[in-house]
């Protein structure tokens, strides 16, 4: 194939915002330290190549951030045009220096992630294969897990509702948030959806890095009888040698990274063995060229991969870890698209159409505020 074919042409960079059906609150919010979450912030990178071949990335914000996102990729975007679309690594390097001004994590990364998407989503199509079969797949489908029905401004008999239409709809496991100013009503809450649910039901808590470290041993020890498959973020994301402490200690698996926005911070996270399992999101990281240097380090130290929302995107990169990992259910995201996710038996299917195996929604294109060709 002439190389010339694959050089980038033109981009279309897109600021969408999702509205959320209700206000979203976990521990966060109860500790007074952020607002309810009504909309989610979408920043969308289309790429065309002289061939004529498109490939499409995202990266997200919530609650804010996504205005700074779409300034950021702006002003870098012209950085690519006449690369090579195939240049991948080369490529990030490219933006990420084009923009170092302002830091190689955070913000800048999470700019990055949905161009770097895009190139990969561009290289698998090119390959007529889907992404996980480009990356290598292990599987055809993954273990998930439901967290948007188990959030803290859902009450209890509602809870135990959302949980069991979940499970009946296919979906493996229930994660629910706890890290409530009283832990005794994060204790209630498990208890009945346990009692309701049955032992046999993976179930999964995340306090949204909300406790100190005294509380977060006590709550780890009270939830050790409950048979949970994780406790999330149970201290500061940076908080290594805490995490650690709590890891080394108790039965119950310990789970973070969520937060992190680099593979640097992924890396500090393992060699402190702060967790059982990792939990890295590919867009807030950079996107799928960094993940897959998170995945790696993950992979040889042994640690377990969980990651973070997107399930459009880490469905894929999910199947090419070599552990059974868990994928993440949150639904929030699927007006955007125009294809859905299959769930079945505990699992979510992964998807054989090109690329992600996405495209945009006319509803995505309703939504978007601010856009621009490059």
């Amino acid at each position: 194939m002439n190389a010339n074919l694959d050089i980038i042409q033109s981009l279309k960079i897109s600021s969408c915002y999702l509205p959320l059906a209700n206000p979203i609150s976990d521990a966060k919010v109860l500790t007074g330290r952020q607002k309810p979450m009504t909309e989610i912030a979408m920043l969308f990178v289309e790429i065309k190549t002289a061939q004529g071949l498109e490939g499409l990335g995202f990266s997200y914000s919530k609650r804010a951030g996504g205005p700074g996102q779409f300034a950021h990729a702006r002003e870098i975007a012209p950085t690519l045009i006449g690369e090579n679309s195939s240049d991948i690594a080369k490529l990030w390097d490219k933006l990420c220096w084009a923009g170092a001004s302002v830091g190689r994590s955070g913000i800048s990364t999470q700019a990055i992630g949905a161009f770097d998407v895009a190139l990969w989503d561009l290289k698998a199509k090119r390959a007529n294969l889907s992404l996980a079969k480009l990356l290598g797949s292990y599987r055809d489908s993954v273990a998930c897990y439901n967290t948007s029905g188990g959030f803290l401004h859902t009450p209890i008999d509602q809870l135990m509702v959302n949980a069991a239409a979940s499970i009946e709809r296919g979906i493996g496991g229930i994660k629910l948030k706890v890290g409530q100013p009283d832990c005794a009503k994060d204790i209630e809450r498990v208890t009945a959806v346990r009692k309701h649910l049955g032992d046999h039901v993976p179930i999964m808590v995340d306090a949204n890095q909300q406790w100190d470290r005294p509380t977060a041993q006590r709550m780890c020890r009270a939830f050790e009888p409950f048979n949970l498959i994780w406790i999330e973020e149970p201290l500061d994301a940076y908080d290594y040698e805490g995490h650690a402490a709590l890891a080394a200690q108790f039965d119950t698996p310990i789970a973070t990274g969520e937060m992190l926005t680099s593979a640097r911070e992924h890396f500090d996270l393992i060699r402190h063995k702060s967790c059982d399992y990792l939990m890295p999101d590919a867009p807030r990281v950079g996107g799928i060229t960094p993940y897959l240097k998170v995945a790696a380090q993950a992979e040889h130290a042994g640690v377990m991969l969980a990651p973070h929302f997107a399930m459009e995107l880490h469905i894929h990169l999910a199947a090419a870890y070599p552990t059974e990992p868990w994928v993440e259910h949150f639904e929030w995201l699927e007006p955007l698209f125009n294809e859905r996710l299959e769930v079945k038996g505990g699992r979510m299917i992964v998807p054989t159409r090109l690329g992600l195996g996405v495209s945009l929604s006319e509803q995505a294109r309703a939504w978007t505020r601010e856009s621009v060709e490059v």
